[in-house]
């Protein structure tokens, strides 16, 4: 399970991707097509076709990192596709990694406490 940090930001590309593509061309693919900075800490997903399969994308400080996942049955859950990215939270981003149903979950607003008087 990959467990991105709580500030950092994470888009689904919602259109499918040729699959064969690897750390250059996805980040090239995020930058001309979908107007994303790949070596700003941000973390791109991408699907396949089949919907069995999802590569992510993202920048370590370091060098680009590509992780690619096929789920053993079934597919993932996708949106509708269309041109441009869709912003998922930290928490749709952990079931739609899971192969859960990310659409059905979201991040609890928890108000900041007050000191007590």
């Amino acid at each position: 399970m990959i467990i991105p940090s709580q500030g950092l930001r994470i888009v689904l590309a919602v259109r499918p991707i040729d699959f064969r593509c690897g750390h250059d061309a996805l980040a090239a693919l995020a930058q001309n097509k979908l107007g994303l900075d790949p070596h700003s800490g941000l973390i791109v997903v991408f699907r396949s076709k089949r919907m069995d399969r999802l590569k992510i994308l993202l920048w370590d400080g370091t060098g680009l990192v590509l992780i690619y996942k096929r789920l053993g049955e079934g597919g993932f859950s996708w949106p509708q596709i269309s041109d441009g990215v869709l912003q998922l939270s930290r928490i749709q981003f952990e079931a739609l990694f899971d192969g859960l149903h990310w659409k059905r979950v979201g991040e609890r607003i928890v108000a900041t406490p007050t000191a007590a008087s």
